[in-house]
């Protein structure tokens, strides 16, 4: 019984001193399941703290299972790379410190969208995150077959890490 009571406490311990956003200097990676209208694949970002609420960073996917178009999805519609800018509003809305979440926009090699997401860290290291993104405009005005795969709204859920 003193082992469970031990293990317990050494858990409880670690939920209250993870952290989901720490502010300037604070350092997330982030891989995950990339799901969207025509394919699936992966999502692997980076974010980088440089303010008490704000940070930078990047996004790179890449769809590994498409739906059949008139002609096959090469590899420049199957990948997208982004720099982004989120706002940290965890400790605005008063959520728990292992929580945040972080609306923000995003300039790929595609369009220019936003995002918003939701990190929860189980540990200060370990953490899961649900993100949403969507483009606001695109560059091409033509979009047709399989480049709609970089031009529509997207669900990712994945792992969080500190660095």
């Amino acid at each position: 019984m003193k082992k469970i009571s031990t293990i317990v406490a050494v858990v409880m311990v670690s939920l209250v001193s993870a952290q989901a956003y720490k502010g300037k200097g604070d350092i997330k990676a982030q891989v995950g399941m990339n799901i969207q209208d025509h394919g699936t694949g992966i999502n692997v970002s980076a974010d980088f703290g440089i303010g008490e609420n704000m940070s930078y960073g990047f996004v790179a996917s890449y769809l590994l299972s498409v739906d059949d178009f008139d002609k096959p999805a090469e590899f420049e519609d199957r990948a997208d790379v982004k720099v982004r800018f989120n706002a940290n509003l965890g400790n605005v809305f008063g959520l728990d410190k292992q929580m945040d979440i972080y609306p923000g926009l995003s300039l790929g090699t595609r369009n220019f969208g936003g995002h918003v997401g939701f990190r929860y860290f189980f540990s200060n290291g370990f953490g899961l995150y649900s993100e949403l993104s969507t483009p606001f405009a695109s560059y091409d005005s033509h979009i047709k077959n399989s480049e709609v795969l970089n031009n529509q709204f997207v669900f990712q859920i994945g792992a969080s890490f500190n660095l």
